[in-house]
């Protein structure tokens, strides 16, 4: 007799990863979480590829791992899986000392964070729904201006 069977946290049309242990400061990796939020996963992936920040390649790591446990472990559709949620947390913080003058030390702190993305897949109905409310979006944007 052994513990019972831990619940999954997630419904059965998610799938998640988790990059922890990341080098660097969660209000930077919060601007690539927010480049991808709600987006198709292959333009996401996409997106970090071409990505100038340092940490991207290594969010699109996280990506693509949710991707193929979305596949492997629940049997998800690859095309249609959207980033649903992308999420960051801290993690530790070095701290370092740096020599200042008169013989003080002035502290240095090094933050590490963690990203969780989640990825759930959508009936096609739904990606239409979604694109059609972005297009008359940005429409009436341009009759406003």
């Amino acid at each position: 007799m052994g513990k019972p069977k831990h619940p999954r946290a997630l419904p059965d049309t998610e799938a998640r990863a988790v990059a922890s242990n990341l080098r660097v400061s969660p209000r930077k990796l919060n601007l690539l979480a927010e480049m991808i939020r709600g987006k198709k996963v292959q333009s996401a992936i996409a997106d970090l590829e071409f990505s100038r920040k340092r940490i991207a390649d290594q969010v699109r790591k996280c990506v693509i791992s949710a991707v193929a446990n979305a596949e492997n472990n629940h049997g998800l559709d690859v095309d249609s899986l959207i980033v649903s949620e992308a999420y960051v947390g801290k993690n530790l913080t070095i701290r370092r000392m740096h020599a200042r003058g008169r013989g003080r030390a002035g502290p240095i702190e090094k933050p590490f964070a963690q990203i969780t993305v989640v990825v759930r897949e959508v009936g096609e109905e739904q990606l239409e729904k979604k694109r059609r409310r972005i297009t008359s979006r940005t429409a009436a944007t341009k009759e406003a201006v």
